[in-house]
């Protein structure tokens, strides 16, 4: 695993204390990752779940993109999930929704793997 690799995969832990950090070598110099335990709102059903991604050898100059939450993610509305969210998707053999929210023009200091799934769940849990 490369070094900025292992760097964002120890900054994600730090973001993310009380949450399990799960990742594997993708052995590319790169990871899978799983963030388990985040709330993805009040509007969905299950109150926790995990979110998934990728960070590939050109971290940080690739952008960590895209990524996956738990595939039992529901409105509690019965809303369809909409833009952007691609249900029926796999992420280390576990059912996946696809989260797209690529970032046009990373910055390498301020689009860490931690900023991402930040910005990514404020995106989820902003939804109406």
């Amino acid at each position: 695993m490369e070094h900025k690799v292992q760097d964002a995969i120890d900054e994600l832990r730090a973001a993310f204390p009380k949450n399990k950090v799960l990742l594997r070598d993708d052995g590319e110099g790169g990871a899978y990752v799983i963030v388990e335990g985040l709330s993805p709102g009040p509007q969905y059903t299950p109150t926790t779940v995990w979110i998934g991604f990728r960070i590939t050898f050109q971290y940080p100059y690739a952008d960590v993109y895209p990524h996956f939450v738990d595939g039992s993610l529901r409105r509690n509305d019965g809303r369809e999930l909409g833009e952007a969210m691609a249900p029926g998707q796999t992420f280390e053999g576990r059912p996946a929704v696809q989260i797209s929210r690529k970032t046009n023009r990373p910055s390498v200091k301020a689009d860490t793997a931690a900023r991402k799934l930040l910005r990514v769940l404020a995106w989820l849990r902003n939804r109406t």
